[in-house]
Parts: C-alpha cells; sequence; structure tokens
C-alpha cells in the first residue's frame, strides 16, 4: 500500500483548514507524507456540476444545521480553538491558490500553506485582496512582492488549471479530497479511514 497521500487543496474550505491542522500527526503515526495538490475549488465545482453546500443543502430543512454540528464536534474532539469561520466567506482563492503554485516552485510550499491558512481560518483576514496577502506573506517571513508578482505567470496559471482538470479527470469533486494509491476519500471525516488503511 502507498505511504503517500494526495491532498486535493484549496484555501477556501474550512474543512481543508481543519485537515490539515490533523495532516501532521497522522504523518507521524504512519510514516505516510501528504502531497498537497492546489486545485481550484470553483473550477472542480464548475468541471463536475458540484454546488457549494450552503446551495446545494441550503433548501434541505435542518441539514446546514446538522453539519455546522459536526464541524463544531470534530473542532472540540481535535482541540482545533484557533479556528475562526471567515467573515469574509466565501473568499475568491484564486490569487492565493496561484500564490501557492509560485511558492511550491521556489521549495515554499509547507511555509506558505501554513501562512495562509493562519491567515483565513484564525485571523480571520480577506485574503483575496492583494495587499492584505502581500502583507500576511511578509509578516510571516515570505517575499510577498515576489509571489503575487509570480502569480500573473502563465506557467503558474496554467498549472492551477492543470491539476484542477486532473483532480475532476480522478474523480474528486469537492475539497478535501484524499487519495491513498487509487482509494479515494472525501471530506475532513474520513481522515480515520485514509490513516486506517495507512
Amino acid at each position: 500500500m502507498s505511504k503517500n497521500v494526495d491532498f486535493i487543496f484549496d484555501f477556501g474550505s474550512p474543512n481543508a483548514y481543519l485537515s490539515h491542522k490533523l495532516v501532521g500527526e497522522i504523518e507521524e503515526r504512519t510514516g505516510a507524507t501528504f502531497n498537497y495538490i492546489p486545485c481550484l475549488l470553483g473550477g472542480l465545482f464548475k468541471l463536475t456540476n458540484n454546488q457549494p453546500p450552503m446551495l446545494a443543502f441550503g433548501p434541505v430543512k435542518g441539514k446546514l444545521e446538522y453539519e455546522q454540528l459536526e464541524t463544531k464536534r470534530f473542532i472540540e474532539k481535535h482541540k482545533l480553538t484557533k479556528f475562526k469561520f471567515n467573515p469574509h466567506f466565501p473568499v475568491n482563492t484564486l490569487l492565493i491558490m496561484r500564490g501557492l503554485i509560485a511558492a511550491e516552485m521556489s521549495g515554499a510550499k509547507k511555509k506558505y500553506i501554513d501562512l495562509v491558512l493562519k491567515a483565513m481560518w484564525e485571523e480571520g483576514l480577506k485574503m483575496d485582496d492583494p495587499d492584505v496577502v502581500k502583507q500576511a506573506l511578509t509578516e510571516g517571513g515570505l517575499d510577498g512582492d515576489d509571489i503575487l508578482a509570480r502569480t500573473q505567470d502563465p506557467v503558474v496559471k496554467q498549472k492551477l488549471m492543470d491539476n484542477t482538470e486532473a483532480a475532476a479527470a480522478r474523480g474528486a469533486f469537492g475539497i478535501p479530497t484524499f487519495y491513498v494509491g487509487d482509494e479515494m476519500f472525501f471530506g475532513k471525516d474520513r481522515l480515520a479511514q485514509v490513516e486506517e488503511l495507512l
């Protein structure tokens, strides 16, 4: 069985943040490596005819309230007390996802992910505002000017599109999605199954 897990990832998903906070512990316990694959959630929705939960389940009586309860239970179980729902949600993540591709190309992927997730889901910053993004990156020790400039690079733009199309072709329809070999798992609540398989 593969010891690598592909993590189909976008900063715009609160469940991607909650999953991320557990990844380090799972890697330690299993010896696995999680490979974060930047994909644009909006593009994935479009390619698969999916919708955000607010739209998909909005008309279903009690469904969104139950989803909130499950999230509350998950946060309490794993003591993820720094989580704060972003007041600017939904945030257009195109800029920060291109930034992740740029950071990946320069070897700063992990630091970038940690900084942007913190800004989005702990500090509640408006992470589709270039000035806010630049400040968050610069204060975190990355070159915000350089990363933002490289988000306009055609190679960076194409890589994000290619990743998103490949994820949809592989069967992903939302985020977070995990693959262990060919086995697919969707949602933060499937991380226990991922670990069990590892």
